[in-house]
């Protein structure tokens, strides 16, 4: 089974490649499920119910999500409508929305996909290792084919989870920095791991936001307004070769695709 996870989408520019390039990219590489990060999707910030569907209706099969997800208030109706999209299982109790998924591909495999938040630099959280456990253990029972987006900032963060997760799951990435990282590994247990898929986003900006604003900000340590950066712009994702029979995965591999914008 190849499953294709695609970096945090940001703004219109992050979606516009989606639009241009993600139907290209499964034929060509005969995906058969597709899970995008969409917390930064709508404006840079949040999630709207159009850009889910636009999403959705692109390809992507399961949509996760990060501390941003709450930006816009639309995300609560999303969620009442049972969209595939999920958020960190380790939001405290109460909090809306569904940390895991299973989903079934056309050839009619299972997939589950988990979402966790790091603490360490990020914000207040529960535990992702304990939700990890509790998430693995509800999936494991109808599929072996188990996805995880660590959204975490410390990649030491990341690293622990990925050992700790090795032989449980087929594959960890990590999302939250925007930047992909060149540590894609096969763990010795059979985990497909990576610390940052990267973004789908402007090439030409900080992180996403427009140059000019983050510039100021660190110059003058003045707050300011972020918008997004337009123009050329970087699918940033990960392809991974999963044995179906096992949940293993066998192939981790970086994609870094551009479009004029």
């Amino acid at each position: 089974m190849k499953i294709l996870f695609v970096g945090d989408i940001v703004g219109k520019s992050g979606r516009k490649v989606i639009l241009n390039l993600l139907h290209k990219v499964i034929d060509k590489y005969k995906v058969d499920f597709c899970i995008a990060n969409c917390e930064n999707a709508a404006g840079g910030f949040g999630i709207t119910f159009d850009v889910v569907d636009q999403l959705l209706g692109e390809g992507v099969d399961v949509l996760t999500s990060g501390n941003h997800i709450w930006d816009k208030k639309d995300i609560f109706d999303v969620i009442e409508k049972k969209k595939p999209i999920i958020v960190p299982a380790n939001y405290p109790e109460g909090t809306p929305g569904e940390g895991s998924i299973i989903r079934e591909t056309a050839s009619g495999k299972l997939v589950g996909v988990i979402n966790l938040s790091g603490r360490v630099f990020i914000g207040n959280f529960d535990c992702p290792f304990k939700a990890a456990d509790r998430e693995i253990e509800k999936i494991k029972s109808k599929t072996d084919i188990v996805i995880v987006d660590f959204h975490a900032e410390a990649t030491s963060e990341k690293v622990a989870m990925g050992w700790y997760l090795d032989g449980r799951v087929s594959a960890i990435v990590g999302t939250h920095t925007h930047v992909q990282t060149a540590d894609e590994k096969i763990l010795p247990q059979g985990t497909a791991y990576i610390s940052d898929v990267g973004m789908t986003g402007p090439i030409h900006s900080v992180i996403g936001v427009k140059t000019e604003i983050i510039l100021k900000r660190f110059l003058t340590q003045l707050p300011q307004k972020f918008e997004t950066a337009t123009g050329e712009s970087l699918l940033g994702a990960v392809l991974v070769n999963i044995d179906d029979k096992t949940g293993r995965s066998t192939e981790i591999t970086r994609l870094q695709l551009s479009h004029p914008g």
